[in-house]
């Protein structure tokens, strides 16, 4: 078993922990950035919304003796806002080395902002007498620069509020122990990848569960469609190979300060394969020493 330790405590680690931690949100309108602060604000983040860009370094220096962390989301409705503005911002903070700078980018696709948009009968900001796919398109073109800037990237098209409480929590709690923490995902190839997937892998040449009648309705969570996919003869060869590629690979992530690594199995519905492949693959890290979360993208709750 490999035993992964946290690492060492150089300078650089020492100072980093006596940082305020400032964790700052920004994304499309709609895509849960509201959400997102409220769940920063329920793990001990002091939260600000829609504070002007000029405001937030002054914050943060008037703040600088408080140990509580905080979180900020700032987005096109934000007086002063533009891309070069919020950059410039990022990167004064970053340079005063006195707090630890996390920057998220929240995400979704147009057709499901336009649904939310219409289901809740909200005007977009930046299309109020025009169509919201205008807006849409608009606040996209305005934060498209940012993105690249992103430590995170959130894209909440397909996820539940379930979904992205998770991803927050195990990515920003306050009590998170240090070294690297691993989330396995089965997800379905016809619904599109994991955006937020590290390693992608895929088990659509294994033999599909889903042409028997009798494990069509179980999933991957169940011991026949287990003894199934298990039985392929080439899943034990696979399986050894994709262990052998992890287990030099993680260290090395932990090595150079990865806190977060998602590993994503995929199959064609998400429901057989992936799942009974994430759940092995989950308990072997567990086994190799490592904390590890799992969730099915696509089994439905």
């Amino acid at each position: 078993m490999t035993n992964i330790a946290a690492p060492e405590p150089t300078d650089d680690l020492i100072a980093e922990s006596n940082q305020r931690r400032i964790v700052i949100i920004t994304g499309l309108a709609g895509s849960g950035m509201s959400t997102a602060l409220k769940m920063l604000e329920d793990l001990g983040f002091e939260a600000v919304d829609n504070l002007p860009l000029s405001v937030v370094p002054t914050l943060a220096d008037e703040r600088r003796e408080h140990k509580r962390p905080l979180a900020i989301a700032i987005d096109s409705r934000t007086r002063d806002f533009s891309a070069a503005n919020a950059t410039a911002m990022l990167e004064r903070l970053k340079r005063d080395g006195s707090h630890k700078i996390e920057f998220i980018f929240m995400e979704c696709d147009t057709d499901v902002l336009r649904r939310r948009y219409t289901e809740t009968r909200r005007r977009h900001h930046l299309a109020i007498d025009r169509p919201i796919e205008d807006g849409i398109r608009r606040d996209r073109q305005l934060l498209e620069p940012l993105r690249d800037h992103a430590d995170v990237v959130v894209d909440t098209s397909i996820s539940t509020i379930h979904d992205l409480r998770r991803q927050l929590a195990e990515r920003f709690a306050l009590d998170r122990q240090p070294g690297l923490y691993v989330f396995v995902t089965s997800f379905a190839f016809r619904r599109g990848l994991p955006r937020e997937a590290d390693l992608v892998f895929d088990v659509r040449f294994l033999d599909n569960p889903h042409w028997d009648p009798e494990l069509r309705d179980l999933t991957g969570l169940d011991k026949p469609v287990q003894f199934k996919v298990s039985g392929d003869p080439e899943f034990p060869g696979f399986f050894v190979r994709l262990t052998a590629l992890l287990q030099p690979l993680l260290p090395l992530y932990n090595r150079e300060g990865k806190s977060y690594l998602t590993i994503a199995i995929g199959c064609t519905g998400g429901k057989h394969r992936s799942v009974f492949t994430s759940e092995l693959l989950a308990s072997w890290l567990q086994d190799e020493g490592y904390r590890v979360g799992i969730a099915h993208r696509d089994l439905p709750e």
